[in-house]
């Protein structure tokens, strides 16, 4: 390979001299930097003024690959079909694949592994939500053949099994926007608590946490979580939520079960305090985001003889071509 520019420095400036090089988009990206004795030399675009210049030759930088789809083994007519994400739960990675990339699973968990280092164990996500708690099946691909793991978000850390709970690391931003509008001294009812996403985080914060689930596993991660965290305001409740309600009575409440959480507002309503907050969610086509939603609050506050006052409404996030997560949030009096 031919002579090119490299500025020699001093190691002591290097880094700071890197820095400002990128920034000048002077710094050949394309090439290692070299080493020698108390020197660095970067391989340089052009000549540049108050340094000093050498012609020297530079190896050619390995470039990392970003994404698992510039290093995966697979027939390249299959190529687009390869997701561009996939979830993450502490070290486990879950990819959703459709039905022709199965067979090619094993060399698709590799190149996440791969590309990925913190990542330990892949899985697909089976086709079947099998069983009362809405877990679904897991193909494993690559890696460790282990599906428990300690997620970390909003700065505490969820301990759970991804094949016997639900739980969804792409709802952390809306669990925090909850979070924000807490205020110290409330009293919170969380629905569909799972292992504890919202419980845990709002405990750092308010009075009293009451967490219900029906699923025995959850409230079982939910109780070690409490522990991980070190929260003591929180109530683990196993059951089912139709019992609960009413027993509670709290200043906010949380509906996380979008799919079904229309059939659970008299539940809520019952158990919130008048004034109190009740955080609803849903799925919606886009055509019809909020509507339909709202006629149903309307419909159970009416039959209780109370009024309600809509705060908020918004997409939390795609959920299925034209689908979305939609979040309402509303006053009980």
């Amino acid at each position: 390979m031919g002579k090119m520019l490299g500025i020699k420095v001093p190691k002591k400036e290097a880094e700071k001299i890197r820095k400002q090089l990128l920034e000048l988009n002077l710094l050949d990206v394309n090439f290692k930097i070299k080493h020698q004795n108390d020197f660095v030399i970067f391989p340089i675009k052009e000549r540049i003024k108050g340094f000093e210049i050498i012609e020297t030759t530079f190896e050619k930088a390995t470039k990392r690959p970003h994404s698992y789809r510039e290093v995966v083994n697979i027939p390249s007519e299959l190529q687009p079909l390869l997701p561009s994400s996939f979830d993450i739960i502490g070290d486990i990675a879950i990819i959703e694949l459709p039905e022709e990339l199965i067979s090619h699973g094993k060399n698709i968990g590799k190149a996440i592994l791969k590309v990925h280092k913190h990542i330990k164990a892949v899985f697909a996500k089976g086709s079947k939500v099998s069983g009362e708690y809405r877990v679904r099946e897991l193909l494993h691909l690559a890696g460790e053949n282990r599906t428990e793991a300690i997620h970390r978000e909003n700065g505490i850390r969820l301990k759970l099994d991804v094949a016997k709970v639900y739980f969804s690391p792409r709802l952390a931003t809306e669990r925090m926007r909850v979070f924000e509008r807490a205020k110290e001294g409330e009293v919170v009812f969380d629905m569909f608590a799972g292992v504890g996403p919202y419980s845990i985080l709002l405990a750092k914060k308010v009075k009293m946490v009451f967490a219900c689930d029906v699923n025995p596993i959850a409230i079982r991660y939910l109780e070690e979580n409490k522990k991980l965290n070190k929260v003591e305001n929180l109530i683990p409740i196993l059951g089912d939520v139709r019992k609960v309600a009413g027993q509670v009575k709290a200043d906010r409440v949380i509906m996380n079960l979008p799919k079904f959480a229309h059939e659970f507002l008299k539940e809520a309503m019952i158990s919130v305090r008048k004034g109190g907050v009740i955080h609803y969610y849903g799925f919606s086509h886009e055509e019809n985001l909020f509507e339909e939603h709202l006629e149903k609050i309307e419909k159970v506050a009416e039959e209780l003889g109370k009024n309600v006052k809509v705060l908020e409404k918004r997409k939390v996030r795609p959920y299925a071509p034209y689908q979305f997560n939609i979040a309402i949030d509303f006053s009980v009096f």
